[in-house]
């Protein structure tokens, strides 16, 4: 006999089943993949945003957003990584003397009789929010964001006895790392002879000497600027001053500022005065909405607003066009803020037509009985960036390994016109189109904005013309990165080489940006490598006979480099074309990320004939391609016939290594150490003692204290920023002969163990993987012939019965000290200590009983949780708090509890001791 069932709806059975298969097997139900994120144990679909929650005794971060970012392998396949960020930092300035927290949100907000001027004024700011944050926004502009940004407007000076200017002058910062690059434009002045920055104190911190020419842009870089002045930049206490050295001496100045709208922008205006010696201007920084023709503004005013003037000045802003006023707005700014922001919407599309050709004017008014006015013509953000693109067959929308290149480079005129200047190479068949291109909506489906086929050459490879008809939304996207150009083969119909067009950073080389850069493809290697890769590069040689070079390279397979490093990791060289002889080639860098740049001071006599006779290569060498993965030959004519004419003792590296952080944060192999990324295979010297070198060895921070070189002076000094001690040349006795000195090999050292260059007479522990770093072994780089020499170290006698290791990776035992106490628990203590277990929290370790409050990457120390240590088990408890009755609750700076406002506490609280023992009875 059969079991009898209950009679039940097989459909409904069905239902149920395929809807628990598509939450726990997406892949097998659906004919496409869902993809997303997978964060605290719940699932996000791409281009989610959440705060995360920690789970208590956390619970939630309001103040860290949580993104899901589509992301693409090379195979094609999407997939998402969860990428947080604290956005305290971005909280509006409340326009009210007393804001509150309320629970649950991240900022302070005004009390509710302000909230809504506090929201409005967010929502005028929203056009220049950071685009990472938009879930339309194009992804890929995220990844070249510098470090920071700053702005400064410029204006004559009133305090001085001189008669002041109404010359304007607005400069953009970039700052990397310790670098800070400017780029400068000014107006109704001559060109400036000097520019200097002065400090919190007013002194000089910095001069650059304007160089002669005839431009209207001015571009330099502050290189290596010292710690306490990158604090006083970045709280902007730093000023700006730039004078001309005609027969009327003119001087602006004006406050460096670090401005969030900088990212975002895409247009921009200087305005000026026509009142003689007026002494006022300011800027406007413009963008467009995403997806609207709202045009997004935010004014920079300087000397417009006097200091006697009320605290409510009403003023007048109009787009005008030939002298006919398109929009106006009213509005009242205080005289201590005299910033403004606004936005126009729902553009027509001849406003967008004159954006686009730089003929719309803005003007800001003030209105009253003395009214002052200045005004400028909108155009396109200036820098003295480059727009460039390498175009690579690794980075087709149907990636190949051909060896062929592309290359382009492109310049944006104030009336909306595009130069462009392209070059192709090492193709497989003929080109049959060049276009320029948006991303591509669906895979495959291409969006055409211009060709470019008609201007190709077949001859020469190389399409050069000017693109007119811009529309301001193209000009909007390809100052954003969003634009890409795509060469399409006989043989790749789609296309076989693509490439992203964005802004390339201005570094500081003497590198001529404004020509065609010199090509290299794995089609120009002896023999051709069929590689996706490709890049480009600008060369130049100074009056010193100094070589500047910039390598930017695209399209390298990350799936196919089978070495530890996720990215690019490549060896530069420069070498003649005949490969039988090594003696003319010399390694620029290694470097990791798609550029680098750098300036090689020693060159040789012949490899400067080579370079001035173009019989010169360049080469990115890999791990998968030893012999080089990418070449070009180069040709850079030069007067140097003796070699390099400055007196260099050593060869010195200037190399600029661009990292950019978000590319280094995607790394699995980077370090985080001491609040910063660094990349793979990096040493450095850490802030917290100058006598110990750090390396970054797969997310493992290695540090090792610097052995100093035996010096055969009678005489040292200590430098203040050195670990070392140094001869002491001005007081070292004259009648002691010097020793003559010993011809140093000019390329120092190659190591295999850890892959680097070593200057000559360098000291070091050798890297040998996979064990690391070895202390019981030194090697040192003989200058003379370029060998490594290593050697076991020698442990020096001890006269204690039961000599200590400190710490496992130390080579040499020691005495230990009997009057010691430790300050911390060590980590070998740790290991092999008796008695009660010790507990591991992040990277710190702790003693039984010990007690602290956690550190949270993106929050920091979660001052409202408690942890402790309980016999080899962490356990964490979040601060207790009266629970409150109140309808009126806020939440004070350093506090852990929230607290009533506006009434008796006592009569509202109930404490949570009294509730538990309420709910047990």
């Amino acid at each position: 006999s059969y079991l009898k069932l209950p009679q039940v709806n097989l459909s409904v059975i069905l239902a149920n089943i395929k809807i628990i298969l598509e939450f726990y097997f997406p892949c097998i139900i659906n004919s496409v993949c869902v993809t997303g994120c997978s964060f605290g144990g719940r699932f996000y679909s791409l281009e989610d945003t959440w705060h995360p929650d920690l789970g208590e005794p956390f619970g939630v971060m309001h103040c860290v957003q949580c993104y899901c970012e589509p992301q693409k392998s090379r195979r094609g396949k999407v997939f998402g990584k969860v990428n947080c960020k604290n956005i305290k930092q971005d909280c509006p300035d409340p326009d009210c003397d007393d804001p509150i927290l309320l629970p649950g949100h991240c900022c302070k907000t005004c009390p509710k009789g302000n909230h809504a001027l506090t929201q409005t004024h967010h929502l005028l700011l929203s056009g220049f929010q950071d685009p990472c944050l938009k879930k339309q926004t194009n992804k890929a502009r995220c990844l070249v964001s510098p470090s920071a940004d700053f702005v400064a407007v410029l204006t004559g000076v009133t305090s001085s006895w001189l008669p002041s200017s109404s010359a304007v002058a607005r400069v953009r910062f970039v700052l990397t790392r310790n670098s800070l690059a400017f780029s400068i434009t000014y107006q109704r002045m001559g060109r400036p002879s000097k520019i200097v920055f002065l400090d919190s104190d007013g002194t000089t911190a910095f001069e650059y000497r304007v160089p002669k020419g005839q431009s209207d842009m001015i571009c330099g870089v502050w290189k290596n600027m010292a710690k306490p002045l990158l604090r006083q930049l970045q709280s902007e206490q730093m000023r700006i001053s730039m004078t001309t050295s005609t027969s009327r001496r003119e001087e602006v100045e004006g406050k460096i500022i670090k401005h969030r709208a900088l990212f975002a922008e895409t247009f921009s205006s200087m305005l000026t005065s026509e009142e003689e010696n007026s002494g006022m201007g300011g800027i406007a920084m413009l963008t467009l909405s995403d997806t609207e023709n709202n045009l997004h503004f935010i004014l920079i005013l300087q000397g417009l607003i006097k200091h006697k003037d009320p605290l409510l000045v009403p003023i007048r802003v109009q787009l005008v066009y030939r002298q006919h006023i398109l929009r106006e707005i009213r509005a009242n700014i205080t005289s201590h803020d005299p910033d403004f922001a606004e936005v126009l919407t729902d553009l027509n599309s001849r406003e967008l037509f004159w954006l686009s050709r730089g003929q719309l004017e803005i003007t800001v008014a003030t209105e009253g009985p003395d009214p002052r006015q200045i005004s400028g013509f909108i155009t396109g953000r200036k820098s003295c960036d480059t727009i460039q693109s390498v175009m690579s067959s690794g980075d087709a929308l149907t990636p190949g390994k051909t060896g062929g290149v592309g290359s382009a480079v492109f310049s944006l005129h104030d009336n909306g016109t595009l130069d462009y200047q392209v070059q192709v190479a090492g193709l497989s068949s003929d080109v049959v189109g060049l276009t320029i291109e948006l991303k591509p909506r669906r895979r495959n489906k291409r969006s055409v904005l211009y060709d470019l086929t008609p201007e190709y050459s077949k001859t020469t490879g190389q399409a050069v013309g000017s693109w007119s008809r811009l529309e301001a939304r193209h000009i909007h996207m390809l100052l954003q990165n969003e634009l890409f150009i795509n060469v399409a083969t006989a043989h790749s119909q789609e296309g076989e080489l693509r490439g992203q067009i964005k802004a390339l950073l201005y570094s500081g080389l003497d590198a001529p940006r404004h020509e065609l850069p010199t090509p290299l493809a794995g089609h120009f290697v002896s023999p051709p490598v069929r590689t996706g890769a490709s890049g480009h590069t600008w060369l130049s040689v100074d009056k010193q006979c100094h070589l500047h070079y910039e390598i930017v390279v695209a399209g390298l397979s990350r799936t196919d480099d089978i070495t530890v490093n996720a990215h690019l990791h490549g060896l530069a060289e420069i070498g003649e074309m005949d490969d039988s002889s090594t003696a003319h080639k010399r390694l620029l860098t290694g470097f990791y990320g798609s550029q680098a740049q750098g300036v090689l001071k020693d060159i040789s006599a012949e490899l400067l004939q080579h370079l001035d006779q173009g019989t010169a290569f360049i080469q990115v060498s890999t791990k998968m391609n030893p012999r080089g993965e990418i070449r070009g030959r180069v040709h850079v004519p030069n007067n140097c016939e003796s070699g390099t004419k400055a007196d260099t003792d050593e060869v010195e590296f200037d190399d600029v290594y661009q990292k950019d952080p978000e590319e280094l944060k995607k790394d699995p192999h980077t370090c985080f150490f001491e609040n910063q990324h660094h990349a793979h295979g990096s040493r450095w010297t850490p802030n917290y003692d100058k006598c110990f070198s750090c390396s970054c060895q797969k997310r493992t921070v290695i540090c090792d204290p610097v052995i100093c070189p035996v010096l055969t002076c009678s005489r040292t000094i200590q430098p203040d920023d050195k670990c070392c001690p140094v001869c002491d040349e001005k007081r070292e006795p004259k009648d002691v002969k010097a020793p003559d000195r010993v011809e140093e090999h000019p390329e120092g050292c190659y190591f295999e163990g850890d892959q680097k260059m070593h200057a000559p007479g360098t000291t070091w522990h050798p890297f040998v993987p996979p064990f690391g770093y070895i202390k019981c072994a030194v090697c040192t780089c003989k200058g003379s012939t370029g060998e490594v020499h290593c050697e076991k170290v020698t442990c020096p006698a001890l006269t204690c019965s039961q000599p200590v290791r400190r710490n496992p990776s130390d080579c040499c035992k020691e005495c230990p000290e009997e009057d010691r106490t430790p300050a911390g628990l060590e980590h070998s203590d740790m290991m092999q200590a008796d008695g009660p277990r010790h507990c591991k929290f992040g990277k710190n370790y702790y003693q039984n009983s010990d007690s602290w409050h956690p550190w949270v990457p993106l929050v920091g120390e979660m001052k409202c949780i408690n942890c402790w240590c309980d016999h080899g088990v962490t356990k964490c408890q979040r601060k207790q708090c009266p629970i409150l009755t109140c309808s009126n609750i806020t939440r004070t700076d350093g506090s852990c509890c929230p607290e009533c406002v506006g009434e008796d506490d006592d009569d509202l609280m109930m404490k949570a001791s009294d509730k538990r023992r309420t709910l047990r009875h």
